[in-house]
C-alpha cells in the first residue's frame, strides 16, 4: 500500500486494520458475492485480489503484489484469474477502480486492456481524490432521464456500490460526470440524495442499505 498510494503510512495502518480486521474479513469471505484469490511462492502470500459482483459488474476492488515481487507478470495472470473466474459467476463488465495518482495501477489496468470509463471522488481523511474506473467495455453507459425532483441527471450504470438489496448507481446533473447529484437505487428505481457523515446510505422507499466501500471516510 505504502508503495502504490500516496498516503500517510499512520492512515494506510489505520485503514487495513478496518478494512480488514477479523470481524470484517470474516464477513467477507461469509459474502458469496466476495471473491477473493491469492498467490504463494511456496513460502509466504505475495500477491491477492480481492472482487465483487454488484448486479452484472464484475468489480475487482484490490489488485496488490508484493513491491519485492513486482515485475514478475504476477500482477497480469492475477488479473487474468480474477476476469475468469468473476466471469464463471455472471459478471459481463469487469470494472477495475485506482486512484488517479497511483500511476502504476492506472498503467496496469491499461495494459490489460481495460479502458478508463469514468471516475468519481472520494474522500481520504479530509482531501479529495479523484479515483479512475476502468472497464473492459468502451460504452459510457449513462442514462439520462429525469428525476422526481424536475432535475435533468444521468444515472451511472458503471459507477456503482453494492446494497443489501440491490446496486446504488452514481447519478450527475451531467454528461462528463463532474457534478455528483446522488444516487439511484436499483432495486426500487428511486432517487437518493443524502449520507451520513460515515458513509451510510438507505433507500427510505425499499429499505436498500449501502455497503460501505474501501474508500470511505469512515475506513480512514
Amino acid at each position: 500500500m505504502e508503495a502504490s498510494y500516496s498516503l500517510s503510512p499512520g492512515a494506510i495502518e489505520e485503514a487495513i486494520e478496518r478494512w480488514y480486521s477479523s470481524e470484517t474479513f470474516t464477513e467477507k469471505l461469509q459474502d458469496d458475492d466476495v471473491l477473493f484469490l491469492v498467490v504463494d511462492d511456496g513460502v509466504e502470500l505475495v500477491a491477492f485480489s480481492e472482487s465483487e459482483l454488484v448486479d452484472e459488474h464484475g468489480d475487482i476492488n484490490w489488485l496488490h503484489v508484493d513491491p519485492m515481487h513486482r515485475g514478475e507478470s504476477i500482477g497480469g495472470e492475477l488479473f487474468r484469474e480474477t476476469r475468469r473466474a468473476l466471469r464463471e459467476r455472471g459478471a459481463e463488465t469487469i470494472r477495475g477502480r485506482v486512484l488517479s495518482d497511483n500511476t502504476e495501477g492506472n498503467k496496469f489496468y491499461e495494459r490489460q486492456g481495460l479502458v478508463k470509463s469514468g471516475e468519481g471522488r472520494v474522500e481520504l481523511d479530509g482531501p479529495t481524490f479523484v479515483e479512475n474506473v476502468y472497464t473492459d467495455a468502451e460504452t459510457e453507459d449513462l442514462e439520462a432521464t429525469t428525476a422526481s425532483t424536475g432535475d435533468e441527471v444521468y444515472i451511472d450504470h458503471l459507477d456503482t456500490d453494492r446494497g443489501s438489496k440491490g446496486a446504488f448507481h452514481t447519478v450527475y446533473t451531467d454528461e462528463d460526470r463532474e457534478n455528483k447529484w446522488g444516487y439511484y437505487c436499483g432495486n426500487c428505481e428511486t432517487f437518493i440524495t443524502s449520507m451520513d457523515t460515515m458513509g451510510r446510505m438507505e433507500c427510505d422507499e425499499c429499505g436498500n442499505q449501502r455497503k460501505p466501500t474501501r474508500w470511505d471516510a469512515a475506513y480512514m
